[in-house]
C-alpha cells in the first residue's frame, strides 16, 4: 500500500517546526518534548538578554513570536500523536502543521 500523502499545508514531522529543529530530533515524543524544553530555554535567554540591554524590545518580541509559533506547532504535533495512538493509528503519520493552522485554532 503506498504511503498516504500529507494534507495540504502540513509537513512530515521529520522537518523543522519553524526555527530549525531537525527531523531526527522531532521523530519521537521524547524528541518533541526536548525541543519544547529547548524553546522554553530560548525564551528565558531572550528575556535575560533584554534585561541586560543586549537586544532591543523589538528584537526580543520578533524572536519570541517565532519561538511561540514553533512551540504551538510542537504541542500540536504531540496532541496529534496522542490522538493517533488513542484511536489505533500510527503516531508517526502525524505532521507538523503550518503556522497559520496552529495559530488560528481559537479564531
Amino acid at each position: 500500500m503506498p504511503p498516504t500523502p500529507h494534507p495540504p499545508g502540513a509537513r512530515p514531522h521529520g522537518r523543522a517546526c519553524a526555527v530549525g529543529h531537525t527531523v531526527d530530533r522531532m521523530a519521537t515524543d521524547g524528541g518533541i518534548r526536548r525541543t519544547i524544553s529547548d524553546l522554553v530555554a530560548q525564551e528565558r535567554e531572550l528575556r535575560e538578554q533584554l534585561a541586560q540591554g543586549e537586544i532591543t524590545g523589538g528584537q526580543e518580541h520578533e524572536r519570541l513570536r517565532a519561538i511561540e509559533v514553533e512551540l504551538d506547532q510542537c504541542w500540536d504535533l504531540l496532541r496529534q500523536r496522542d490522538a493517533a495512538r488513542e484511536f489505533g493509528r500510527d503516531p508517526d503519520a502525524a505532521t507538523v502543521r503550518d503556522p497559520g493552522t496552529v495559530e488560528n485554532y481559537l479564531d
